[in-house]
């Protein structure tokens, strides 16, 4: 897994950085080798905004993207919030590459046999029943 901490609007200290950088590092055991991980802290300029802290993370998956993002009043709490948040929906999208696959085999090893079938079977048997006769 390729990590990259951004910062958007400022930056970030190395304590948060770092911080952000072992609470996802917990990611890589569900990830493939290459996936890169990118992850962008912001803090919001409004006063009114209790959570200002935003972590958002985007991880560049095969198929389509996973894209999470989370508030809080730190930027610890943010990143926590947002590692679940991405656990979560990576187990999802790994259930559903491992899995699905499976499911269609199996739906068409138990497919019904169309009428259409039963009449060109039964057509082959008449014919050969005429010719045996």
């Amino acid at each position: 897994m390729r990590l990259q901490v951004k910062a958007h609007k400022g930056h970030v200290s190395d304590q948060v950085r770092a911080y952000a950088e072992k609470r996802l590092g917990k990611l890589e055991r569900r990830l493939y080798e290459g996936t890169l991980v990118e992850v962008t802290l912001e803090r919001l300029n409004n006063p009114s905004i209790r959570d200002d802290h935003v972590a958002e993370g985007v991880v560049y998956a095969k198929g389509s993207n996973i894209v999470a993002r989370e508030s809080a009043e730190t930027y610890e709490a943010a990143v926590d919030r947002l590692v679940d948040k991405l656990e979560r929906q990576i187990e999802r999208y790994r259930d559903k590459r491992t899995q699905e696959p499976r499911r269609a085999s199996q739906r068409a090893a138990k497919a019904p046999v169309t009428a259409d079938e039963v009449v060109s079977e039964g057509e082959t048997e008449g014919e050969t029943g005429e010719e045996a006769a």
